[in-house]
């Protein structure tokens, strides 16, 4: 039977607490076709079974001994109809909440979640697409429905039609292999952007991982891509630094 979306959307993010040390966050997504969901997630199965990989891939959880894994799973994203997008805010301790996200960093969350979505070049298909997000607090349904509205509202003005995005999901990422690939890759772009490879302490795998995925995928991590890049797309969000009055 067909299904009612043609396009799975999985959204994580990394650093994206306002209070944390970081000094960066970053949001991202993979994309898939609704119709190879089911395959997809069986075949990034095997390739676990295959590895005798844990059933979670987590950035912060990697094992020195399981490169080739991380490997195979990098390889797969490339050779199959998978897409991958992020946003990359390098300097948030300039973001003024006040002026623009009504005193509300979770706001600012959701205000990029809306950003990651509506890139024109990306994602610019009519039909309808299922969005699913990590779960992030106990406003999330709130916080999805107000997206949704603000996504239609956009949708609306400038193209008159109403938003693809019409579904919108909070789970965890244990549950998900998608999910857990958007942690993968949003991990290896924040732990590059920070400067982390560069430090005596810094993890032999993590910079391998960082290294390989900058060859399959022809770019920096720490920089931004063409905006119409539709594989393997990241888009540097650099806030400008604004005179106090």
């Amino acid at each position: 039977m067909a299904t009612a979306y043609q396009h799975n959307i999985y959204i994580d993010e990394s650093c994206h607490l306002e209070n944390d040390i970081h000094p960066l966050m970053c949001i991202g997504y993979t994309k898939i076709a609704s119709k190879d969901y089911v395959l997809y997630k069986n075949e990034l199965k095997k390739i676990k079974l295959k590895f005798k990989a844990p059933t979670e891939i987590k950035w912060n959880k990697l094992s020195n001994n399981r490169l080739p894994f991380y490997k195979a799973i990098i390889d797969f994203f490339f050779e199959n109809n998978i897409e991958f997008r992020a946003i990359l805010v390098k300097n948030k301790a300039q973001l003024d909440h006040s002026k623009f996200n009504r005193g509300d960093h979770n706001s600012f969350y959701y205000t990029l979640v809306f950003l990651l979505l509506r890139n024109p070049w990306v994602n610019y298909l009519e039909n309808p697409h299922k969005v699913v997000l990590d779960i992030k607090d106990t406003r999330g349904k709130e916080r999805l429905t107000k997206l949704d509205k603000r996504l239609n509202e956009e949708y609306r003005q400038k193209y008159n039609r109403d938003s693809p995005f019409n579904f919108f999901q909070h789970i965890r990422s244990d549950e998900n292999e998608f999910l857990q690939l958007a942690d993968f890759f949003i991990g290896a772009i924040t732990y590059k952007a920070r400067g982390l490879h560069l430090l005596a302490t810094s993890s032999q795998v993590k910079k391998d991982i960082v290294a390989y995925l900058e060859q399959k995928s022809g770019y920096q991590l720490d920089d931004g891509t063409a905006p119409f890049e539709e594989k393997f797309n990241i888009f540097d969000f650099q806030i400008q630094t604004q005179n106090k009055q």
